[in-house]
């Protein structure tokens, strides 16, 4: 037999010991303008330049108006500077960031011309304060008192020219006492607030350790399922304010505040659980008053108290009213007099203003179906704020 014949494997290749060439490290340009650093230093000095000479300007517009006082408290002129900022803004701030930024521009403008003094719910970071600080800005001379009422007197003394006060909550409905307030002081609604309202629980201790809850009467109603499910074997305290609950809760152990987070940094408490009210679309709605009716600006609301007469059908009569003049009404309330049993008081808002022709026409006959009304005042409509 023939041999087969062997065949050869081809030779391996020889790897290469030597190691491939690195590339070497360029250096990145430079940026134009200098490091993120310098830039920012830089981008600073023409803000300050530019924040300083807005704030200028306006002082003089202010000044040189023919009517100064109606130039400060002129709403349309500040719904035009909304619209127009938030029309330009390209982001990335927010619509809440850039309002807050000219808020503050805008009042260190009008303190320049007149020092505005403004009563509030107080004390100091309650929901109120909050409110009155995204109205009238930080720069306000903001006084905190009591009560409602001790808002209402202080405006109808003019011990200041404006107060704040809560009217109304989506979770709890009415707040009695500001509406009986409209009843006894001839005072206008003149603005609005609309803020959205976020409760937090806030202790120096850890949740485990909690044994009190300290909040104001409606903190508490806002966040009762939550409080039910998490927080079972803690006592419930109802408080003055959600401001008077932060410093309990500061210097109480084992306490706990349900109160907003500018209080919990005030008070320096740890925040332990945030946002636990029952409706995640819990707004409370303030109104500002005074004593002008504040200039139509083209998305305002009017607001009235009346009494009707004590008979069947009075109210369909009186409601059927807004139909027939094609008036939009968007909220009402009623709540008992005083010493009268049977007898109420309804609060009614609608849209339009008082100078509208379409209003004129409801407001008089209006008049006819009720027994007694009470224009409270017309003023821009707002959207909630946070």
């Amino acid at each position: 037999m023939a041999k087969k014949a062997k065949t050869k494997r081809p030779a391996a290749k020889k790897t290469s010991t030597k190691r491939p060439a690195t590339k070497k490290k360029t250096k990145k340009p430079a940026s134009r303008g200098g490091s993120p650093a310098k830039q920012i230093d830089q981008v600073d000095r023409e803000l300050l330049k530019l924040i300083n000479k807005r704030a200028e300007l306006t002082t003089r517009l202010f000044s040189e108006a023919e009517d100064t006082n109606s130039a400060l408290a002129d709403a349309r002129a500040d719904r035009s500077v909304w619209e127009s900022l938030l029309a330009r803004n390209p982001g990335p701030m927010s619509e809440g960031a850039v309002r807050a930024v000219f808020r503050e521009i805008l009042c260190s403008a009008r303190q320049a011309v007149h020092v505005e003094r403004i009563a509030y719910l107080g004390p100091r970071f309650s929901f109120s304060h909050i409110a009155a600080i995204h109205y009238f800005g930080k720069q306000a001379d903001l006084t905190d008192v009591g009560t409602i009422a001790d808002v209402f007197e202080a405006v109808n003394r003019r011990q200041v020219e404006f107060g704040l006060v809560p009217i109304e909550n989506s979770t709890d409905g009415r707040v009695v006492d500001t509406l009986e307030m409209f009843t006894k002081l001839p005072l206008k609604i003149c603005g609005e607030v609309q803020l959205v309202v976020h409760h937090n629980l806030m202790a120096r201790c850890p949740i485990g350790e909690v044994r009190h809850v300290y909040s104001k009467r409606q903190a508490l109603s806002q966040c009762r399922t939550w409080l039910t499910q998490n927080m079972p074997m803690a006592q419930v305290h109802e408080v003055s304010s959600t401001a008077a609950a932060a410093e309990l809760a500061q210097r109480s152990e084992g306490a706990a505040a349900v109160a907003s987070l500018p209080a919990a940094a005030e008070y320096e408490l740890n925040v332990l659980a945030a946002q636990i009210e029952d409706n995640p679309n819990n707004v409370t709605r303030f109104a500002v008053i005074g004593h002008e009716v504040s200039p139509r600006t083209g998305g305002d609301r009017t607001s009235v108290l009346v009494q009707i007469p004590h008979k069947p059908g009075s109210l369909a009569d009186t409601l059927a009213v807004f139909k027939t003049n094609k008036v939009n009404l968007t909220w009402i309330e009623s709540f008992p007099l005083r010493g009268e049993e049977g007898r109420y008081w309804f609060f009614i808002d609608f849209e339009g203003h008082l100078n509208d022709a379409k209003t004129k026409r409801l407001l008089t006959a209006l008049d006819k179906k009720v027994s007694l009304m009470n224009v409270l005042g017309s003023y821009p409509c707002s959207q909630p704020v946070e």
